[in-house]
């Protein structure tokens, strides 16, 4: 029963990302902001929604730290492999080599982040009073530095984007447009409530542990709208908005650690989760790596012209993450 309800939240998060994704570029055309804003800004916030319901749903409704940063890294590594799936899909060479070269920008922002929420899970056990109330201190950080990274950003992609926008959805108003982006936006947070407590139920029922739970189940679940607006993107030619809806998506799910942080009253939220998430998020760094090396060699063949070498290691490197977590590497005895 309990995979027949996983089973119908995974439809309904994908149908509602689809949604998105063809609203979003309908926006964007509307608008002139361009698609590679709206992927960084736009999209990328309404796609993480459900890692910030269920995020916080977790800590709030049924108590479970763990489940909550294992969702969040466990989406952004994810996400990172949606690189590959682009690249499988996209025909016409390597997908890197024709993105633009700012958005190892992003990548560099999320490593960041990445290192402060490292730093903070060492913390527990140097500097355990490393907070202000309830709020741990490198929560606080990783706000202000989300905030710096996608305006600077959004202040370079804008410089850099010349492509203008062909009219293409003429038939559409503003106002019907406008209504089915936060129609398909309800739907996934309703559906992301009832996934934080399928999460919860599936590690209860089959005794695993709620780091991996998150980690894996939930978060593919919650990256579903990231991996619709991947596909759909793809298909339009708009390679770059579906970058910028990834690498923005894994930015703003950093920044949902704090969000989970200022909802859970019991405490620092660093300082009770386990460090086996410490495992998701090296695997989060060498993947960004791998993914500014091909954005910089701009490769000019695919191997056996299906996929590219980075898309290989980028799959490689999150299986091997996700078995670490599952293995509990770097677990302290205490969990």
């Amino acid at each position: 029963m309990v995979w027949l309800k996983f089973t119908g939240c995974v439809a309904i998060v994908l149908f509602s990302g689809s949604r998105l994704a063809r609203y979003g570029d309908i926006i964007a055309e509307k608008t002139g902001l361009g698609r590679i804003w709206i992927g960084l800004v736009l999209i990328a916030i309404i796609t993480s929604i459900p890692e910030l319901v269920t995020s916080v749903s977790a800590v709030t409704l049924v108590k479970l730290p763990d489940l909550a940063i294992g969702n969040v890294l466990g989406s952004c590594t994810f996400n990172l492999t949606l690189f590959a799936l682009a690249d499988i899909i996209h025909r016409g060479g390597p997908t890197l080599s024709k993105l633009s070269p700012g958005h190892s920008l992003s990548a560099v922002f999320g490593m960041l982040l990445a290192a402060i929420v490292f730093g903070g899970i060492l913390s527990k056990e140097k500097s355990p009073g490393l907070s202000l109330g309830w709020v741990s201190i490198p929560s606080l950080a990783i706000l202000i530095l989300y905030l710096a990274s996608v305006w600077r950003i959004s202040h370079v992609e804008h410089q850099q984007e010349t492509t203008s926008l062909a009219p293409e959805y003429p038939e559409l108003t503003s106002r019907t447009v406008y209504l089915r982006f936060s129609l398909a936006s309800v739907v996934i947070v309703a559906a992301a409530v009832w996934l934080s407590v399928i999460g919860n139920e599936i590690s209860v029922t089959y005794g695993l542990h709620t780091s991996f739970v998150g980690s894996l189940f939930v978060a593919i679940t919650t990256s579903l709208p990231e991996l619709a607006v991947t596909v759909t993107a793809v298909r339009l030619g708009s390679l770059d908005m579906a970058a910028a809806n990834i690498l923005g998506s894994n930015l703003f799910d950093l920044a949902i650690i704090s969000f989970t942080d200022f909802a859970y009253r019991e405490a620092p939220l660093f300082s009770v989760v386990s460090r086996v998430h410490l495992t998701t998020l090296l695997a989060f760094a060498v993947m960004n790596l791998i993914l500014i090396a091909g954005l910089r060699s701009r490769p000019e063949r695919k191997i056996f012209r299906i996929i590219s070498w980075h898309s290989i290691v980028l799959v490689a490197l999150y299986i091997m993450g996700m078995v670490g977590v599952y293995h509990g590497l770097f677990a302290s005895p205490s969990g």
